[in-house]
């Protein structure tokens, strides 16, 4: 910029400002990014992980609060400058709470990931007990997964689902007896029925157990009532603001009825413990301008229009479930209760085979191990599938239902013929994903259209 450019005045300002730079002054870069939306609108995500950020939100995590270091808590820096990153951590706690109806909220974590490991960290000391759903059932790696800081740091034992792919709370009650965990962890990545949060604080309070509820993957159905809550229910509750709530990538901890009780143990509440350990204890200096796109997105999930929302996510995802079962695909819990649909695919077609063809023709979709799998998640035996994306493109039941019959179409392709390896041929690669770009025209994400 020139040197007598008028001082930039407001957020919009700035935001033309930086986005004329950077074409004028980076265009490599500024090709990447016009590439990766053209790439979202030209494709049809169905990872359960993920659905589009609003702008609202896109533009608040491009604010100038980025330039502010503030450690601390609103109204207890260790820097100065920060009244305007108060008021905005502030908004977010205030949006989170009430969101939620919970009694405490903390919004500074940088993702779910690391809400988790904050709380497992001001609970747990090293070598003490959890018991978490298995990965290769449904967990999390954040759950006890031994690859992960909690299987490392931790005595895990894991629960898993039944063959039919739903909790086996009778084994859950068992292992909790026999080991006596100081956690008991309850939320999925990929599980597609009711979480009975209930039953989970029934049996940790029979075996003298804390309950961690991870709603990561429901958040936004939890918020409108469609699924059941935990806030109340378990002890301490996290949650990501990007999986459902159309929001950045970052963590919230939350906590209800038990907010002010004494921890188990020790003689602080959960509130006090919660807050320190995301700082000083975890984490330093907060990334305030993604709390302002946390704020943001949580004021859209109190809207009527992200009610709406979630409503279509629902309805997608029910008929999505019932179009893979008319094709005699075998979806795990002979259905879904929530946006998450997990496939068994047919025998001879691996996860990674059908998540890497299925790209190929402009489906992006997430491999996952169904239950029964021997062989690691980088092959996997199914897919697990979600609505959050399709349901901001606005699909109808026709559009599901084709969706399906796309999907199912590349499948069929990838059935072992005899002793020949599997190729999917560049003209059946093309047809194919001009179908998608096609489906992807009749329902664009609207939110990223012209206004």
């Amino acid at each position: 910029m020139a040197a007598d450019t008028e001082p930039l005045r407001n957020q919009a300002d700035l935001l033309r400002c930086g986005l004329a730079d950077l074409r004028t002054e980076d265009a490599e870069l500024a090709r990447i990014l016009d590439a990766e939306v053209s790439r979202q609108q030209r494709t049809l995500s169905l990872v359960s992980s993920s659905c589009a950020a609003t702008p609202r939100s896109l533009a608040a995590s491009a604010s100038a609060l980025v330039n502010v270091t503030a450690q601390g808590v609103a109204g207890k820096r260790h820097h100065a400058g920060c009244e305007n990153v108060d008021l905005v951590e502030s908004l977010a706690i205030r949006r989170a709470r009430e969101l939620f109806a919970a009694q405490y909220a903390a919004v500074q974590s940088h993702s779910a990931s690391n809400a988790n490991y904050q709380v497992l960290s001001a609970l747990l000391e090293p070598g003490d007990t959890l018991l978490g759903m298995a990965l290769d059932h449904g967990g999390d790696l954040t759950h006890g997964s031994s690859l992960a800081f909690t299987g490392a740091h931790y005595k895990a034992i894991r629960y898993g689902t039944t063959a039919q792919g739903t909790i086996d709370y009778q084994e859950v009650r068992q292992l909790a007896m026999a080991h006596r965990p100081r956690i008991i962890i309850c939320g999925a990545t990929a599980y597609s029925r009711v979480v009975d949060f209930q039953r989970f604080r029934d049996i940790a309070d029979e075996a003298g157990a804390i309950v961690l509820a991870d709603i990561s993957h429901i958040a936004g159905l939890v918020a409108t009532g469609r699924h059941p809550s935990p806030i109340d229910v378990a002890h301490v509750t996290t949650t990501c603001t990007h999986k459902q709530l159309a929001g950045p990538r970052g963590g919230l901890i939350l906590s209800g009825r038990d907010a002010d009780t004494k921890v188990p143990g020790l003689r602080s509440s959960f509130r006090r413990v919660l807050d320190q350990a995301v700082f000083p204890g975890m984490q330093g200096a907060p990334a305030v301008n993604m709390i302002a796109a946390k704020a943001a997105a949580l004021g859209y999930a109190m809207s009527a229009q992200f009610d709406a929302y979630m409503g279509r996510i629902r309805a997608t995802a029910d008929e999505m479930a019932c179009a893979f079962m008319a094709r005699d695909y075998e979806v795990m819990g002979g259905g879904t209760e929530n946006h998450t649909i997990l496939l068994r695919l047919p025998k001879g077609i691996s996860g990674s085979l059908a998540e890497s063809a299925l790209e190929k023709c402009g489906i992006i979709v997430s491999k996952k191990r169904a239950p029964g799998e021997t062989r690691s998640s980088f092959a996997a035996n199914g897919l697990c599938i979600g609505t959050g994306s399709i349901a901001q493109r606005y699909v109808d039941p026709q559009g599901c239902r084709q969706i399906v019959d796309l999907v199912c179409r590349i499948l069929d392709q990838l059935q072992p013929r005899g002793e020949q390896p599997y190729v999917l041929e560049p003209a059946q690669q093309e047809r194919f994903r001009l179908e998608t770009e096609a489906l992807c025209a009749m329902y664009p994400i609207l939110e990223y259209g012209d206004r």
